[in-house]
């Protein structure tokens, strides 16, 4: 547990305007603001689906709340670095964490990686995020963050490998998955990932 790097009243209500500010962007790059089917659901579990991304939770969130884990723990090892300054930077670790998590759904959301998906992995007719889906992924992120502030580290390893476990097994994707099939795609992955 570190609270040393939980963020403060302004850390909390810039966190809030940071995720407001990326929803607006996403409206402005002309994504949907919610599922074209015109229905929000709390969850969708069908990957290879025209709902997928686009509600609320899926099982990609898993992923978003590993990214928030993986956050802290990237702060966490800067805290020195930080505390050298003075500490300050220590409690806007949330924000920045933020900031980086919402530039990905936004690149996520360009053409060029929407493109990048249909071309490498399983996500064939991926067309990118609903913002109800990327506002939520970013929020699933600041849960993995509190979170891992919050329990030892070996409960924050321990459920990060269940959960990449757990979302292989029922999806043939996940976290690690996702990466490398984004950056390094493997046939034999991805035929695997397609049932074969």
């Amino acid at each position: 547990m570190d609270r040393t790097l939980t963020p403060h009243r302004n850390a909390a209500i810039a966190t809030l305007a940071l995720v407001m500010l990326a929803a607006a962007i996403l409206f402005a790059m002309h994504r949907p603001p919610i599922c074209p089917c015109g229905t929000v659901k709390l969850w969708h579990g069908v990957v290879q689906s025209p709902e997928n991304s686009q509600q609320i939770t899926d099982w990609y969130s898993p992923s978003h709340f590993i990214h928030g884990m993986l956050m802290f723990f990237a702060a966490w090892l800067l805290w020195d670095k930080w505390r050298l300054l003075g500490g300050r930077p220590a409690r806007w670790a949330l924000p920045i964490a933020v900031v980086v998590e919402a530039a990905w759904e936004l690149l996520e959301n360009s053409p060029i990686i929407i493109n990048r998906y249909r071309e490498v992995t399983i996500s064939w007719g991926y067309s990118g995020d609903s913002i109800v889906n990327s506002v939520s992924d970013i929020g699933w992120m600041i849960v993995g963050f509190l979170f891992a502030a919050r329990v030892p580290w070996q409960l924050s390893l321990a459920l990060g490998i269940f959960l990449e476990l757990l979302t292989a097994w029922i999806i043939r994707d996940n976290l690690t998955l996702n990466v490398l099939m984004l950056f390094w795609p493997l046939e034999a992955v991805r035929q695997w990932q397609a049932g074969g």
